[in-house]
């Protein structure tokens, strides 16, 4: 069977028909090899599934989907245990299938709970709880069989068996659900209660209206022994649930305020502190919070008193009826051991009295009318305090630095009279590494550095190499300027070609560098004088010149150049080059690498290279989009509605982002797994035209219910009217 398999997996009818032959004549005996026919056929009908042949019920789709599906429901009641277990998670795992499909599945699983085999049990809960994300009301039947589960002595059945009950519980059943668990976490080790936390936060927005059971049993838990994982996860989940469920706010602080009043962690301690910063003042009561944050400032390490001076200090910037108190706290950190605490302190009170001189604080007065609206706590327009301690820096500080290199890397950039600001440094390019297409539930939202931080486990980043490097080492092309942005590759032949060449196009502000890395994979030549022709019929773009690649040895890549020039006063239009790769050949001997004749020319034609409008975006976040989009106004906004040709939502956006060239914000960048289709999904977009031009974008993309494409409404705002039209026609 096995090896049927290999002959044919690239033979889809093949495989069908092999699949089918096998299933009909019943004739194979070896519970094994139906085990491995259950997979293959799971795998057809997900291929069918994928490849849009199949939707809806299996049982109604097409012939195949119909044999298929029948050969997976005879399975299940096969004499083998595990050709039976196989059969029902292959029919749990198939993509969009209906609850009255699954339903016989979880009828046999239902069985397997109470087998007396460990690990028939435990496949069993493992299938089962899989199937609860999707289709909780199928598996709600087998509850009593859960519950009893909970007392397994297999600690990781018990611990899928809570989980489950979480997923498919009702609301009147949470009470009675964590008197169970409260018993059985005390006695399990840390890793399973990380589980049963994560299982409990889905359950809080499953239904928020059980917030403050939920909150409070978590909070319980942190004052409990236990390890820094457990009680990561704990607070990860009370900050995830708090952004979530905003009614939560309050009491997960004051949880949170408890906890750090006897935490060992230093790391969770100054996250929190932080946190109690970002969302305390804001809160109906601020000055309740004071106190535990103070606390840290007497009793607790010199990381910790640091933090906890910085949550003062944006109290006091962001409640100006809080000053004079916080002043007089923070004057008794100024005499601090630690350099990092006393600097912060130093800062904070020299900003806080002179807002305090500049804007003093008015009290209501104590006979004032309460049906006048009271005066708002908050501060004034150009308070220095507010400024100085809550306006973070308008890029990171990975931006910052990545900048700065760019900046000192530039030719004559240090002998340069120009004064070195924050915005006349170069645009760099957010940097992101692949991310996972499942969010977890646990993520503690858009900081990265607060969630890396919190969980102990950043990543190790790797530097980012500047692509324009290339172009400052050849003075010729130096000379032309500073680069605004570089593109990423592009493939202008195959990669198994005599020649292999790619194109990075460096963007600057009155020219394109096209920088052609050339590989050698013929061994008895060497090329000489290689340079690339670009052609094309264009109203705003003229070649200006080219530098030649001198020689490329066998399995060499070096770096040839062309030179685009923008016309003046020409609009930006995309626009696709003829490329062509001419150079002279060498013939060589491989062995010794001599030459062994002289240079004769030939061409290599090339794929057409496109300069589209996104070339001239930099992809760059915003802090805060929606203050940045208010800010910009409407002046220059441009409104347009398209029909798009894609049969999913999630390719549509991902094609929108690529359109336009610029960076998603506020993790609007992908839609979350389950919801495509659903409902309309708004995308926030931000970036740099080149020039400096700061561009935002808003788009909603919905899905038409006629399955008969994608509509698209889209706003851009900017500085100037043209740029703000010239974004909008990239949607094509």
């Amino acid at each position: 069977m096995q090896l049927l398999y290999q002959i044919k997996k690239h033979d889809r009818l093949g495989m069908q028909k092999l699949v089918t032959q096998f299933s009909q004549r019943n004739t194979l005996r070896s519970p094994l090899a139906l085990v491995l026919l259950v997979r293959y056929t799971a795998k057809l009908l997900t291929d069918e599934v994928a490849e849009g042949r199949q939707s809806g019920s299996f049982q109604n789709g097409t012939n195949f989907s119909r044999a298929g599906y029948a050969f997976l429901e005879a399975s299940l009641r096969h004499k083998s245990e595990m050709v039976v277990y196989e059969a029902a998670k292959s029919i749990c795992a198939l993509p969009n299938i209906e609850p009255q499909e699954v339903s016989p599945a979880v009828n046999v699983l239902q069985l397997f709970l109470s087998s007396p085999k460990p690990a028939v049990r435990f496949a069993a809960i493992k299938t089962v709880s899989q199937v609860a994300v999707n289709h909780p009301r199928m598996v709600s039947k087998c509850n009593e069989d859960l519950e009893a589960l909970i007392a397994d002595a297999n600690r990781s059945i018990a611990t899928l068996a809570i989980t489950t009950l979480l997923k498919t519980g009702s609301e009147n059943s949470v009470d009675r659900l964590l008197k169970q668990i409260s018993v059985f976490l005390s006695e399990i080790p840390d890793e399973y209660k990380v589980t049963i936390v994560k299982s409990i936060q889905r359950l809080c927005l499953t239904y928020p209206a059980k917030h403050r059971v939920l909150v409070g049993f978590l909070s319980n838990f942190l004052r409990e022994e236990g390890g820094f994982e457990f009680k990561r996860s704990i607070v990860n989940s009370i900050v995830s649930l708090m952004k979530q469920v905003p009614e939560t706010t309050e009491g997960s602080l004051l949880h949170l305020c408890e906890f750090i009043e006897d935490c060992e962690f230093t790391m969770l301690s100054t996250q929190i502190l932080h946190l109690l910063g970002e969302l305390g003042p804001s809160t109906s009561a601020p000055a309740r919070y004071i106190r535990f944050i103070y606390n840290r400032v007497i009793l607790e390490n010199s990381a910790v008193r640091a933090a906890a001076v910085g949550a003062l200090s944006k109290f006091a910037a962001r409640c100006p009826s809080l000053r004079s108190s916080i002043l007089t706290l923070l004057k008794r950190s100024l005499d601090d051991e630690d350099d990092e605490t006393r600097d912060r302190a130093s800062v904070a009170v020299s900003v806080l009295k002179g807002a305090m001189e500049e804007f003093p604080y008015l009290a209501p007065a104590e006979d004032a009318d309460p049906s006048e609206e009271p005066v708002p706590d908050e501060p004034q327009a150009g308070d220095p305090a507010a400024f100085v301690l809550l306006q973070g820096l308008p890029m990171s500080f990975d931006r910052l630095d990545r900048s700065l290199r760019a900046y000192i890397k530039a030719p004559a950039a240090m002998d340069c009279p120009e004064q070195l600001t924050l915005s006349t440094l170069p645009i760099v390019e957010e940097y992101q590494e692949p991310e996972s297409a499942v969010d977890e539930v646990d993520d503690i939202g858009a900081d990265a550095s607060l969630a890396a931080a919190v969980s102990g486990k950043e990543k190790d980043k790797k530097e980012v190499v500047d692509p324009a490097a290339a172009v400052y080492a050849i003075p010729e092309l130096a000379a032309l300027g500073r680069v605004f942005r570089s593109s990423p590759p592009t493939a202008l032949s195959e990669e198994e070609a005599e020649y292999v060449v790619k194109c990075v196009k460096h963007i600057l502000p009155e020219h394109i560098i096209l920088q052609f890395p050339i590989q050698n994979t013929l061994e008895d030549q060497r090329l000489v004088n290689c340079t690339v022709t670009v052609e094309g019929d264009s109203e705003c773009f003229e070649v200006a010149g080219e530098v030649a690649a001198e020689s490329i040895k066998y399995g060499e890549t070096v770096n040839a150049f062309t030179v685009i020039s923008r016309i003046p006063d020409a609009p930006l239009a995309p626009c696709n080059f003829e490329c062509v790769l001419n150079f002279g050949v060498v013939q060589v001997d491989p062995k010794s690498g001599e030459d062994e004749s002289d240079p004769f020319e030939e061409e290599y034609p090339l794929e057409e290279l496109e300069i589209a409008t996104s070339d001239f975006m930099a992809k760059v976040s915003v802090p805060d989009f929606r203050s940045s989009w208010e800010m910009v106004g409407n002046a220059n906004e441009v409104l347009e509605k398209f029909a798009l040709q894609f049969k999913k939502q999630e390719d549509a956006v991902a094609a929108v982002i690529d359109f336009l060239g610029m960076q998603p914000c506020d993790g609007t960048g992908h839609i979350k797994p389950g919801e495509g289709g659903k409902k309309p999904h708004m995308l926030h977009l931000s970036g740099v035209f080149v020039g400096g031009t700061n561009v935002l974008a808003r788009a909603q993309v919905a899905a038409q219910g006629d399955a008969s494409g994608v509509l698209l409404k889209i706003a851009v705002r900017s500085d100037d009217p043209e740029v703000s039209r010239m974004v909008a026609d990239c949607i094509r």
